[in-house]
């Protein structure tokens, strides 16, 4: 082959498009819905964190399926995480499918649980998942063990990870449930959200969501308790487990926001940028048009948005920080 016919080709090769680089997929699965306007969103949520995910993350394409376990399921086959925003205890979607999950973990899939999903059986039913959501996500919520108070919470310190990139201390009320199941000696977990509840969430009871021993146990002691964390496994697979997002409007919280969306990818194994992943603030309206929940008339949009704007602020460190 002659110099000249080298060159043409290799000048040709540099020509030719550049191959798009294939995109991680995020497959999100929302519950059915349960609870009344506003609260367990599951699919407008759903919804709401894959655009943002579209639109905030390259490399990544987020997709959403049918409210329950997906009518087919094949979607998970090519997924780099799974999220799952639903109720739990007994009626999880994910009890039936424990070791359609657990293969997909075993590949390498990362497993995350948004807010009620994070509840497993309560041991009465079996399979319970118990330990599947251990080895999946580092923890579950256990009846009579944990429990999901609404409570306003603080969080003004985050650990070195990149889950936690470009959080700022924030605040927000939600049904921040706490006291959750770990591993032992939290082997593999990191607690990304950690605030200190009232002592008045730990007093009623006992039930099987209420107050019990090791809750009263800690009246009084000014006691942090993990309301979201992240798991490395030991097959090098990743988890993470965020017990808030009861409220929908709280997505308009900034720094809550992008704990999720840093989670969702750093499951996929994708690289959180130092900021963490950003999207422009939704405004409670824009959120609301995608619940498909007919409005109480005694919903007041401004009053809600007021409050967002307010837990939007700057927090202030506590003292002697």
């Amino acid at each position: 082959m002659t110099r000249r016919l080298l060159l043409a080709l290799f000048a040709a090769l540099i020509a030719l498009p550049a191959v798009a680089q294939e995109k991680k997929k995020i497959v999100l699965i929302p519950g059915k819905p349960s609870h009344g306007y506003a609260a367990h969103e599951h699919k407008a949520g759903c919804m709401a964190l894959a655009d943002w995910i579209n639109r905030g993350a390259p490399g990544f394409e987020a997709v959403v399926t049918d409210e329950g376990w997906p009518k087919d399921d094949a979607v998970l086959d090519s997924a780099a995480a799974i999220l799952i925003y639903s109720d739990g205890g007994n009626n999880h979607p994910a009890l039936s499918k424990l070791a359609r999950l657990d293969a997909l973990h075993e590949k390498g899939v990362g497993i995350g649980f948004l807010h009620y999903a994070v509840e497993a059986g309560d041991g009465k039913k079996q399979p319970d998942g118990r330990k599947e959501f251990l080895k999946w996500v580092g923890g579950y919520f256990e009846t009579f063990y944990s429990v999901n108070p609404h409570w306003q919470a603080s969080f003004t310190a985050f650990p070195q990870h990149p889950v936690a990139n470009g959080l700022k201390p924030f605040t927000t009320n939600d049904e921040w449930y706490y006291n959750m199941r770990f591993r032992e000696n939290m082997q593999g977990v990191t607690p990304i959200l950690t605030a200190v509840p009232p002592d008045s969430t730990r007093k009623p009871g006992p039930s099987a969501h209420g107050g019990n021993p090791a809750v009263h146990a800690a009246v009084g002691k000014n006691q942090g308790e993990h309301v979201m964390w992240v798991s490395e496994n030991a097959n090098g697979s990743r988890g993470f487990g965020c017990t808030g997002a009861h409220n929908y409007t709280n997505f308009a919280n900034d720094s809550f926001r992008k704990a999720l969306l840093n989670a969702v990818v750093w499951i996929a194994k994708g690289e959180v940028p130092a900021a963490g992943v950003e999207v422009p603030r939704p405004t409670v309206e824009e959120l609301l048009k995608t619940v498909t929940k007919k409005q109480p008339a005694n919903f007041d949009v401004k009053k809600e948005q007021a409050k967002q704007d307010e837990w939007n602020k700057p927090l202030a460190a506590p003292a002697g920080k």
